[in-house]
C-alpha cells in the first residue's frame, strides 16, 4: 500500500512538470504578436506626387501711375473685371492742362521767333547782294534763324511732352482681367515712386500653378524621357488639390521647367497651366499639385515597412522567423505612403510590412 503510494506521488510530479511545461510553452507562442508580413513583388503601379504650388494669373499687372498728382476719381471696384483700355483711375488733370496751354503758347512765340528771324535772313541775303551787308552779317541772320527753329522744335517737344503727361492723368487698364484691392482712395497723392500699386489687374482666365521638384527627381525624369523637351512632351496631366484637400476637376500639362537650380534648398521649380474658365481660381492662391508617376516592373513597398537610422533607410526581413534589419535604396519620388525600392531587395524576401519603428533586431515576428 506504501509503494503504490508512492508511485501515485511521483505521476502526479511528473504530470504537474509537464503541464508547467506545456503552459511556459503556450505562452511563449502566445506573447509573440501578429506581425504583418509581406513578400516582395515586382509590379507595375502609378504613384501620386503631391507639390505645393502658387497660383499665378497669365497676366497679373500692377498699376502704378506714370505722373504725380491726387486721384480725383476711381472709375472701378475692387473684384470688377475690366477689358483692356478701360478707364481705371483719373488724376487732378489741371495743372497738366495748365502745362499744355503753356506748352502751346512757347510753340507760337518760338514759331513767330522763327518767322521773324526768315525774314531777316532773306533781308541779308538780298543787301549782300547788293554789297551793303557783310558776310558776317548774313552767317549771323542765318545762325539765327537755326536757333529760332531749334526753338521752335524745342517748344514742340515740350508741348507733346505736356501731352502725355495729360494723358497719364487717366489710367487705363493695361489687359482685359478682375481687379485686385485698390491701395488709394480720392485725395491720396500718388506719384511713380509709390511702394505700393495703385491695384493689380490680373488676367484669371488661365492659371499657372509653380512648384518645385528636387534635382534628384528632374535627373530620373530626364533618364527616362531623355531629355528636357521629351520630360514635357510625356509627363502625364496633373491635377490640383485646393488649400482644403478638395481634388479640383481641372487637368494641366506641366509646360515648363526651369534650367536653373536654387542652390540654397535643390529644387527645380515647374510649371503647370489650368484653364480657369469658371474663375475657380484667383490670382496669388495657393494649391497642391498632384502629379502621376508610372513605374514599370519595381518593388514597391509602404512607408511604414521602413524606418531611418542616420539618413539611411532600413527594413526589417524576417529570416528565421526574426526581424534582420536591412538598408535598403529607393528612387526619389514618393507619394507619402509607399517607396519605390532601388536596390536591398528581392523578388520573394519577405519584410515586416508594417510598425517597423517599434522593432528592434533580432525580435521574433513569426509563430
Amino acid at each position: 500500500m506504501k509503494v503504490l503510494v508512492q508511485k501515485l506521488a511521483v505521476l502526479a510530479v511528473v504530470g504537474s512538470v509537464q503541464t508547467l511545461s506545456s503552459c511556459k510553452k503556450q505562452q511563449q507562442q502566445a506573447s509573440v504578436p501578429n506581425y504583418k508580413i509581406i513578400t516582395c513583388q515586382k509590379s507595375d503601379a502609378t504613384i501620386k506626387h503631391e507639390y505645393t504650388c502658387t497660383l499665378q494669373g497669365e497676366q497679373a499687372v500692377e498699376i502704378r501711375p506714370q505722373i504725380s498728382g491726387t486721384i480725383t476719381r476711381i472709375c472701378v471696384d475692387e473684384g470688377q473685371n475690366v477689358k483692356k483700355g478701360q478707364v481705371l483711375f483719373i488724376i487732378d488733370q489741371a495743372p497738366y492742362r495748365d502745362a499744355i496751354r503753356q506748352a502751346l503758347a512757347q510753340v507760337s512765340s518760338a514759331r513767330a521767333t522763327l518767322a521773324n528771324s526768315r525774314l531777316t535772313l532773306q533781308s541779308k541775303r538780298e543787301l549782300r547782294q547788293q554789297h551793303v551787308v557783310s558776310d558776317f552779317d548774313l552767317r549771323q541772320a542765318e545762325n539765327n534763324a537755326s536757333q529760332a527753329a531749334a526753338s521752335l522744335a524745342n517748344a514742340q517737344a515740350q508741348l507733346q511732352s505736356a501731352r502725355t503727361n495729360f494723358s497719364y492723368t487717366v489710367v487705363r487698364s493695361p489687359a482685359n482681367g478682375v481687379i485686385g484691392m485698390i491701395n488709394y482712395r480720392v485725395g491720396a497723392l500718388v506719384s511713380a515712386s509709390i511702394t505700393n500699386p495703385l491695384t493689380t489687374v490680373s488676367d484669371n482666365s488661365r492659371i499657372r500653378a509653380y512648384f518645385s521638384i528636387t534635382e534628384n527627381a528632374l535627373e530620373e525624369y530626364i533618364q527616362d524621357y531623355g531629355s528636357v523637351s521629351n520630360v514635357l512632351k510625356n509627363l502625364p496631366p496633373v491635377q490640383l488639390k485646393s488649400n482644403s484637400g478638395k481634388l479640383l476637376n481641372m487637368t494641366a500639362h506641366v509646360d515648363a521647367i526651369s534650367g536653373n537650380v536654387d542652390s540654397s534648398t535643390g529644387a527645380v521649380t515647374c510649371r503647370a497651366t489650368f484653364n480657369n474658365a469658371n474663375g475657380l481660381l484667383r490670382n496669388g492662391g495657393n494649391g497642391v499639385i498632384v502629379m502621376p508617376y508610372k513605374i514599370h516592373q519595381a518593388i514597391i513597398i509602404p512607408q511604414e515597412a521602413t524606418f531611418d537610422l542616420q539618413n539611411k533607410i532600413f527594413v526589417y526581413k524576417v529570416v528565421n522567423k526574426k526581424a534582420k534589419s536591412q538598408e535598403i535604396k529607393i528612387i526619389d519620388h514618393s507619394d507619402g505612403q509607399h517607396y519605390i525600392v532601388l536596390s536591398g531587395l528581392n523578388v520573394g524576401d519577405r519584410i515586416v510590412g508594417e510598425g517597423a519603428g517599434l522593432l528592434s533586431e533580432g525580435t521574433q515576428v513569426e509563430k
